[in-house]
């Protein structure tokens, strides 16, 4: 597992390549080893992500008879949605590099992506827990967190750009592929799985 002075060297490189600074690319392992250990930022941000979990527990339960429950089984289900919005941009993402002939460049952006999404989970968790302390104040979060959505976007466009060039066609679709299908994904496998608030 990384050690948190090995996260600030990748944030780092993430806020160097943000400012197109090639420096940032010694930050950062774009190794194939170094692809496999950008995962252990799903551990890093475990923190935020349980966070959520309770608040969407509580959205729940607040749609739900009263008396109903919401305990392992509920926690296990946001567990595998939360595990698909990590994986399958990843593997649309192979699938993508591999149509467009960038697939020496899948590493790296695996690398980018997965870090990226650190800082962005506890973004998202600082708005999660002003929702539990502040519910008067969703109107704001929810603005909050649309500009959060646009920030995150133009930043992974920014070092996308970094990675692969100026080919906005290219670059434009490897934003969306890690954006996009995630959040539609959720959604659906909430739904499926029964821990949709409602």
């Amino acid at each position: 597992m990384p050690t948190l002075k090995e996260i600030e060297i990748y944030l780092k490189g993430l806020w160097l390549l943000l400012r197109q600074d090639p420096a940032g690319f010694t930050h950062l392992d774009f190794s194939d080893r170094g692809a496999a250990r950008s995962f252990w930022s799903i551990a890093w941000s475990l923190p935020a992500i349980l966070l959520s979990f309770a608040w969407w527990r509580v959205l729940f339960l607040e749609g739900q008879a009263a008396g109903t429950k919401a305990g392992l089984l509920f926690f296990f289900r946001l567990t595998l949605v939360e595990a698909a919005n990590w994986l399958v941009p990843v593997i649309l993402l192979g699938v993508l590099c591999w149509m467009v002939g960038l697939g020496e460049k899948f590493a790296s952006l695996v690398v980018v992506t997965n870090w990226l999404a650190l800082p962005a989970s506890y973004a998202y968790g600082v708005l999660v827990l002003i929702m539990m302390l502040l519910p008067s104040l969703s109107g704001l979060v929810a603005l909050l967190w649309f500009l959060l959505m646009v920030t995150l976007i133009a930043i992974l466009f920014r070092i996308v750009r970094m990675i692969v060039g100026d080919h906005l066609l290219t670059i434009s679709t490897i934003v969306m592929v890690v954006l996009v299908p995630s959040m539609i994904l959720a959604e659906l496998l909430e739904r499926y799985l029964g821990v949709y608030p409602g």
